[in-house]
């Protein structure tokens, strides 16, 4: 939920599917055939991913932040790119979707951080293999394995100060979106 930026949010649930899933088993597809040649391989596995994580990622989302679904696409879009920038939606209406979301967003934190062995072990296995890869491998196996070495210090060393940005920002907006419920309160 972190990772998907507002434009994601634009549309209803298909769309969203369609919006995570393409670049998702066109990116899986790309390294099946950088590995195997193979085109049907590529195809087959674009083919399955594409509704496999685009249906499944699409849920997730619906799940953690259900309040999506009382919003129009265009309220959606503005509050996860105000929420995301740390900015004022402008809309004084808006406010609870964007404490919402900012909520959403610290438990999809809270979820990835115990996930982050996972990684760490996954990425202990790709450098073993790209380093087999490079001496007993093809150069076409070795290139892909340490492309996945890449893809794993991007999500171990990038990703984490990247979500730390996105949650200060989601603070700042949360705080800004309290302070303007609290100006339109009755009685203040």
């Amino acid at each position: 939920m972190l990772m998907f930026p507002s434009w994601v949010w634009r549309g209803g649930p298909v769309r969203r599917a369609v919006s995570i899933g393409l670049p998702v088993g066109v990116f899986f597809g790309v390294f099946v055939l950088a590995e195997s040649g193979s085109w049907l391989g590529a195809v087959v596995a674009a083919l399955f991913l594409i509704p496999f994580s685009g249906i499944r990622m699409a849920r997730r989302m619906s799940r953690a932040w259900p309040g999506a679904n009382d919003l129009d696409s265009a309220d959606r879009v503005a509050v996860v790119r105000a929420t995301r920038r740390g900015e004022d939606t402008g809309d004084a209406r808006l406010a609870p979707a964007v404490i919402d979301y900012s909520g959403a967003l610290r438990t999809a934190r809270e979820r990835d951080r115990l996930l982050q062995w996972v990684v760490l072990l996954f990425a202990g296995v790709a450098v073993a293999l790209a380093v087999g890869d490079t001496l007993t491998g093809s150069t076409r196996d070795a290139l892909v394995s340490w492309l996945w070495v890449a893809i794993f210090l991007v999500e171990l060393i990038w990703w984490p100060r990247e979500q730390a940005h996105i949650m200060s920002n989601a603070e700042q907006a949360e705080r800004s979106a309290r302070h303007v419920l609290r100006q339109n309160s009755p009685g203040e």
